[in-house]
């Protein structure tokens, strides 16, 4: 099988509403039990993506009989009366149906998913609205209108964003009065929180499998409907982490150029880190080395991964790279399978002693975030490791890795692209050698030596476009 050549152990799929249920209390699980099957044929995990009230800030999986009816299922609409192809975060029939079906798929997927091939589950896709800041519907008007909910006055006073009510708010404290410029963002993620918590909660309470949310960045120009307005967006946390409890993380599909950025601010003790997209050019490699090791990521899947077998991959129109604001770098896929194969290959062999350091002072990461950047000085006990970087090549990973201490004088070097020299503490004016230096793998748990590295091989030790590991035995004189 294809994926097993980059050993990839999970597959995310999606099932769509509009097959799921193409009549209105009729339910078809064909496409699911096929694909539970394979799952099952090919031992992989999967993880299902919902594909319900909305995708992409639209509304464009929902079933015909749900399409027709905008009336019943109505519209968010834009400052004037222009209405989206979007329904209504607002549109609670909507919602209510949306949920009555996500439960028919979780509770099917608890009779008939006997081997657990399903491990996660994410509920609709990139949410909100674009183009506009909130929606403008008549029902919306009058919530806009009217009080802030109690919940989220309470978690935006926890959260530090307005002052403790108790310190003069009026009576009538209505969004704008609240939260300003930013009322109409805030009022959009609360309620778009608010409808997923509903899908979400009913569906975990027939199989509680995990269920995410993932996010279409905010990125320039920055303001609220140049990206969906009302997704978890990095400033919008606080509302959906109040509204929607039952969502254990919102995961960020990355492709814009700081990845690590974005890793770093979406990994926090309420949200651990899943990438259910990200970019698939080579350096994509180097982050997913990083999000496992450094941010301990669940999951980092380049989008499209099936692409990297195709002899001519599927040129994404420009027009579509700019619609969606994607830098079209990112979909560049020259060098990415070889490199991005042996990463994972690597991570699995090296999980059991990953497991045993992750969260200690004895595993520190690198990458190289920017052109500019020459390296890093990570420091250990008894000796520090200056990593320089090698220059970023165009179809080539950038420099990344990790540092395990083993011990007081052994270590374990993980990465690519790279230089690494050993020194002494500061202070101590001896000098450092080996006892031995060895490239290899772990198997089982267990070192395996590939290569003794010793007299011109030890001067240097250089990590290249391929991720590679040395384990060395060090000494003072």
């Amino acid at each position: 099988m294809k994926m097993d050549q980059s050993h990839l152990n999970t597959l995310i799929v999606p099932v769509y509403w509009e097959t799921l249920e193409p009549e209105e209390g009729s339910y078809d699980f064909s496409l699911v039990d096929s694909l539970l099957e394979q799952a099952v044929r090919f031992k992989k995990k999967l993880i299902l993506l919902w594909f319900g009230l909305w995708k992409n800030a639209e509304s464009a999986y929902v079933p015909a009989w749900m399409k027709q009816d905008s009336e019943t299922f109505f519209r968010a609409e834009m400052y004037g009366g222009e209405r989206l192809n979007t329904i209504s975060p607002l549109c609670w029939e909507a919602v209510e149906r949306d949920a009555a079906a996500f439960s028919r798929l979780m509770g099917h997927l608890r009779e008939v998913d006997k081997n657990s091939s399903v491990i996660m589950v994410q509920v609709e896709n990139e949410v909100g609205l674009l183009g506009t800041e909130r929606d403008y519907c008549r029902q919306a008007e009058e919530a806009f209108t009217g009080n802030v909910p109690d919940k989220l006055m309470d978690a935006a006073v926890k959260s530090g964003k307005i002052r403790a009510r108790e310190t003069g708010w009026p009576e009538k404290a209505d969004w704008t009065v609240v939260f300003g410029e930013d009322a109409g963002e805030i009022f959009s993620a609360w309620f778009f929180a608010s409808a997923l918590e509903r899908i979400a909660s009913v569906g975990k309470k027939e199989y509680p499998l995990p269920c995410y949310a993932n996010v279409w960045l905010k990125q320039f120009p920055w303001y609220a409907g140049s990206y969906p307005s009302g997704g978890p967006v990095e400033d919008m946390l606080w509302v959906w982490k109040a509204a929607a409890p039952s969502l254990f993380t919102i995961a960020p599909d990355i492709y814009v150029p700081y990845v690590s950025e974005i890793m770093e601010k979406y990994t926090r003790p309420d949200n651990p880190l899943v990438i259910p997209e990200v970019r698939k050019d080579a350096v994509t490699a180097s982050y997913a080395l990083y999000a496992y090791l450094n941010c301990h990521a669940l999951c980092y899947a380049p989008f499209g991964i099936e692409d990297l077998w195709q002899k001519e991959p599927d040129v994404i129109p420009k027009e579509v790279t700019e619609a969606l604001n994607i830098d079209p770098l990112s979909f560049d896929m020259t060098g990415t399978k070889e490199t991005l194969g042996e990463v994972y290959r690597l991570l699995g062999e090296i999980k059991s002693l990953y497991l045993r350091y992750r969260g200690t002072t004895h595993l520190k990461c690198f990458l190289k975030n920017a052109e500019g950047e020459q390296g890093c000085y990570l420091k250990f006990k008894s000796y520090d490791m200056e990593i320089r970087y090698l220059p970023q090549q165009v179809g080539m990973p950038t420099a990344a890795g990790a540092v395990f201490e083993l011990d007081e004088n052994n270590f374990l070097i993980v990465g690519m692209m790279c230089n690494v020299c050993v020194h002494t503490k500061p202070g101590d004016h001896r000098k450092v050698d080996f006892i031995r230096k060895e490239a290899g793998t772990y198997s089982d748990g267990q070192w395996r030596c590939r290569q003794r590295q010793n007299g011109d091989e030890k001067i240097v030790t250089m990590l290249y476009d391929m991720p590679e590991c040395v384990k060395m035995e060090l000494f003072k004189y």
